[in-house]
């Protein structure tokens, strides 16, 4: 009886030893969730949360169990950060599961995200140590693929456009010349030493070359003829009259002499209290501020007249410094000089462009829709006129289309060394660090870009969303109507928002078809996704590879008429 009794014990105690040193066994993949599935890019980073079970009366009382994210694609793999589990009987300070209950258990994972990684999957690699054995347990997939479309963000020329700083060019440009006939006191008579005078030369002069160049003509002659507001308001005005009419007299007789016409436009002031005021106001006449308001409070030129008289200690200077100023003539000649035709500037631009101003030789570039004709002009902008910033920041512009970054960076630096303010310029900088992946020194830009024709907020929404932060990237793009503003959307899952966009972008290019195709693989609409994708394609052959491996398509993968399009 004490030997069956025994024996009982005996297997007992073998079967229980035997339980807690056997080898574990694959783990059934049901045990196993990951939040998201699939995969998903954001910031750059493919994170991932994994929730998995280990059965009752499973994990092995001596066993260490080390659970390893890895992440497989194109024959390579990014292992994650490894987790490890202890049995009861091992002494250590990683988390303990029961043999008889089992346990639940939540690891975090991270990959840096490289586009290979498009069409991947996740798996839970489990190494165990039991005592000195060391073996390892079939893996386990818990997610498919990582979807990629927060990458689609678009930093080149074809998204983003810089800003040309214009030119300043005009065709027809005023010049004007003007000259004064100063009278004595209560004169009108002309005097030799004033219609000679260095100013009536010139004014001469300039009506003669007028009527010798085709290229410019008369857009006014103007003469105002005035009085001093001091003495009787009826003799003011003779004067003023007087004095109009011999001034027009004698240039008729001028330009009889030049053998040209310029009609007159003449009229007389007989107190001139504005000149007075001006004149007064500029001057340091003792007790100027009383006759300021002299000038106010009265309004009747007579009373003015005597106020400003009686204020004797200033009146004497007054007479002798402000007066004498006002009894005149005063002439202008406006004329417009047409400058040079659109096919003069571009024949000295190609040929001699030492003979174009800066202001001809920038608007010679907008002459040509050829990029490298563009390049040309504006590299000799930087030649001739090495200290306008213009000249690099449009040459910088042109690179950034030919879709040469590096060039177009260096040429934005040289521009911001001259006019290191200038808001256009430092947008262009920004678009190009952006380009280059630099954000951190792109936002530095944009910051500095307040009030530039470009779209700052179209800049630092992209630059938002490429880093993940897809709320503040919201409050930047407002409502501009961009690939990259429909892409947001979409990453916040307001399909019909990007719809709207999508169909409001200016320049629409195969992007814009793309991003289509997507909102309607999200919603289920197969003829969007059919119509969307095949005017990308179209547009661009690249994007049927990209698509195939693209996991926003996936079930779309066996799909005959998605096949055709991409084929």
């Amino acid at each position: 009886m004490k030997k069956q009794l025994f024996f009982a014990v005996s297997m007992v105690f073998a079967l229980v030893f035997s339980s807690c040193s056997k080898d574990l066994t694959a783990l059934d993949p049901s045990l196993f969730k990951c939040n998201p599935n699939p995969l998903e890019v954001k910031g750059g980073k493919v994170d991932a949360t994994i929730t998995g079970t280990f059965p009752v009366k499973y994990f092995n009382k001596n066993a260490v169990v080390t659970v390893t994210p890895v992440l497989k694609f194109e024959g390579k793999e990014v292992k994650g950060t490894p987790v490890v589990f202890q049995g009861e009987k091992v002494k250590g300070n990683d988390k303990t599961i029961a043999f008889k209950t089992g346990g639940n258990y939540s690891l975090k994972t991270s990959f840096d995200y490289v586009a290979e990684m498009a069409k991947s999957e996740l798996y839970l690699e489990f190494s165990v140590v039991q005592k000195k054995k060391t073996y390892q347990i079939p893996s386990v997939k818990v997610a498919d693929g990582v979807i990629a479309t927060s990458q689609l963000v678009s930093t080149n020329a074809s998204e983003m456009n810089a800003v040309i700083v214009p030119d300043k060019f005009q065709r027809v440009i005023q010049q004007q010349q003007e000259a004064d006939i100063m009278f004595l006191i209560q004169q009108s008579k002309l005097r030799k030493t004033e219609t000679s005078s260095a100013d009536m030369v010139s004014l001469t002069k300039k009506i003669k070359e007028v009527k010798e160049n085709p290229n410019q003509k008369v857009a006014g002659f103007d003469l105002s003829a005035y009085a001093s507001p001091d003495g009787p308001l009826k003799l003011n005005t003779n004067l003023a009259e007087s004095r109009e009419k011999v001034t027009v007299d004698f240039m008729n007789k001028e330009m009889k002499k030049l053998k040209t016409s310029v009609k007159i436009d003449s009229k007389f002031t007989p107190e001139d209290w504005a000149g007075f005021q001006a004149l007064m106001e500029k001057s340091n006449i003792q007790d100027k501020q009383l006759i300021l308001r002299v000038l106010t409070m009265y309004t009747d030129p007579e009373e003015r007249d005597r106020q400003i008289k009686n204020i004797s200690t200033a009146f004497k200077q007054i007479a002798e410094e402000i007066l004498p100023q006002l009894r005149r003539s005063k002439l202008k000649l406006t004329v417009d000089v047409t400058g040079k035709s659109d096919v003069e500037i571009t024949k000295l631009a190609n040929e001699d462009a030492s003979k174009l101003s800066v202001e001809e030789l920038l608007y010679a570039a907008t002459l040509t829709t050829d990029l490298g004709e563009k390049a040309a002009i504006y590299q000799k902008v930087t030649e001739q006129y090495p200290a306008d910033a213009r000249g690099y920041n449009n040459l910088g512009v042109v690179k950034f289309q030919q879709g040469n970054t590096d060039d177009a960076a260096r040429y934005f630096a040289k521009a911001l060394e001259i006019d290191p303010t200038n808001v256009d310029m430092n947008y262009n900088a920004g678009l190009t660090s952006l380009a280059k992946g630099d954000l951190a020194k792109s936002e530095v830009y944009f910051g500095k870009a307040a009030g530039t024709s470009g779209n700052v907020g179209e800049g630092l929404g992209s630059i938002y969303t490429i880093r993940g932060d897809y709320s503040k990237a919201k409050t930047y793009f407002g409502s501009t109507a961009s690939n990259n503003a429909a892409l947001l959307q979409i990453l916040n899952a307001d399909y019909s928002g990007a719809r709207t966009t999508l169909a409001a972008v200016a320049r629409p290019n195969a992007m814009t078809s793309y991003l289509g195709a997507i909102i309607g693989a999200r919603t289920n609409d197969r003829d969007a996704v059919y119509s969307n994708l095949r005017n990308a394609v179209k547009q661009d052959g690249s994007l049927a590879a990209k698509a195939v491996k693209d996991i926003e398509f996936s079930k779309f993968a066996t799909d005959e008429t998605f096949l055709s399009i991409v084929k």
